[in-house]
């Protein structure tokens, strides 16, 4: 049973061109790679040849699983969304209690996530943190290096 991730339109499209191109240009690619050290001689002592099967089954693992990522994914309507607590699409501004810094971040599925630009993972310690809390809310957060605490400063969509 796949588990339901929500996308915004622009995640779920990224999701679906990268498949395409690993369908159309990478896989006949890595095919004409395993022909072509097919033709160079014994198969059992031609290095190329087995480089270049591990490189197809590494290949079409990675398809099976972005195919399964794809057909559980729901594209979120965000005007349905309560924007009264932090959810997934929320953009959230952060206060860290410890030195004052404001953050404003994006919160996004996993495969969206790029923290250079805001978009902070549902999954990352942050993220699971923040999830359902409120304008006002302080939290504090187990990351690796050790405990954090923020402050909730808004929420929007």
């Amino acid at each position: 049973m796949s588990n339901v991730s929500y996308y915004t339109e622009e995640g779920l499209k990224k999701l679906k061109d990268e498949l395409a191109h690993l369908e159309q240009v990478e896989r006949p690619k890595v095919s004409q790679e395993i022909a072509d050290a097919r033709d160079k001689g014994d198969l059992s002592e031609n290095a190329e040849y087995h480089a270049a099967k591990e490189e197809q089954s590494l290949l079409e693992t990675k398809i099976a699983k972005l195919k399964n990522v794809v057909a559980s994914a729901r594209i979120i309507d965000e005007s349905q969304l309560d924007t009264s607590k932090i959810l997934i699409h929320s953009i959230v501004k952060l206060k860290n209690a410890t030195n004052g810094m404001e953050f404003t971040y994006t919160l996004v599925a996993d495969s969206e996530s790029d923290i250079r630009n805001g978009k902070l993972s549902v999954n990352s310690p942050i993220g699971k943190g923040l999830l359902g809390k409120k304008v006002g809310d302080v939290v504090d957060i187990q990351v690796p290096n050790g405990m954090m605490k923020f402050e909730v400063l808004d929420i929007s969509r």
